[in-house]
């Protein structure tokens, strides 16, 4: 694993013919239309509602090479760009996961982008507007994008704070999609596909999530999400029992607060209660 992969948690998806993925709206042909104009495309959308899967999924659909960077607060320029790295040779260069994908005409997808520090955004810049080039001070390139490249990032607008947001001046050099979590019926048919348990379960585990979903008088953060339902799915479908398995997967994960935990599982019993 080279520097970047390993502080930039750099990932190289390549073409899965398993992957599932049930469009909501008119998410892909947006997606397909931003990409024959070569546009960049910001996604917005809380955790766990796919919208990573959906870029794997339009990565396999347009036929292109995925790379997804994850971003924390002590991602660099220098992680996305590149760095100088001593060898048994000498020094050498080498191109970090923006900078291939530029050269690949690759998708780049900057994951939680408003987690990186804010001197990381201003290199997505000239990347995201007519120009499409990406300029590297340190060896003194100006690299056009390869046909193909597009700039793809994502964040959660309902986690940000005054301190992590994206910029108007740089929101306003993508087209945004909205994503949320799909409707129930929606939902269902993902968890059935996902996980393999009966549809009778998935919808209650999907009523579940809703349930949770609407405790607006308890201090959570985040959602119950569709990954979450999946990932209690798979339990249940492996032989956890449902109350082990929700409890463990829709509630413990989304608090540490004991009282509010213990109002999760209330629900928990109130849908599951006969299992």
């Amino acid at each position: 694993m080279n520097a970047f992969q390993s502080n930039a948690n750099v990932t190289q998806t390549a073409v899965d013919e398993s992957l599932f993925y049930l469009p909501q709206g008119n998410e892909v042909s947006l997606f397909e239309h931003a990409s024959q104009h070569q546009l960049p495309v910001l996604i917005k959308g809380p955790t766990g509602c796919g919208k990573t899967r959906f870029i794997a999924h339009m990565a396999k659909r347009l036929g292109r090479k995925l790379y997804t960077v994850s971003c924390h607060d002590d991602l660099t320029a220098s992680d996305l760009v590149g760095r100088h790295l001593i060898g048994k040779d000498g020094t050498f260069w080498q191109d970090g996961p923006l900078t291939r994908a530029v050269r690949e005409g690759a998708i780049c997808y900057l994951d939680e982008v408003i987690e990186a520090r804010k001197d990381t955004t201003v290199v997505l810049h000239p990347l995201a507007d007519d120009r499409r080039v990406l300029p590297i001070e340190r060896t003194g390139e100006y690299l056009e994008a390869a046909p193909g490249f597009m700039l793809v990032v994502s964040y959660n607008p309902g986690y940000q704070n005054l301190l992590k947001g994206m910029k108007p001046s740089t929101r306003q050099r993508f087209v945004a999609l909205r994503f949320d979590y799909p409707t129930a019926e929606a939902e269902a048919a993902i968890v059935v596909s996902e996980s393999g348990v009966e549809e009778s379960v998935a919808r209650r585990l999907v009523k579940l999530a809703h349930g949770l979903r609407n405790l607006k008088d308890h201090d959570l953060e985040e959602a119950a999400s569709t990954r979450l339902i999946i990932y209690a799915a798979k339990l249940i479908k492996s032989g956890v029992p449902p109350l082990q398995a929700c409890k463990a997967t829709m509630a413990e994960p989304l608090s540490d607060d004991d009282a509010t935990v213990r109002a999760l599982t209330d629900v928990i019993y109130a849908v599951f209660g006969d299992h």
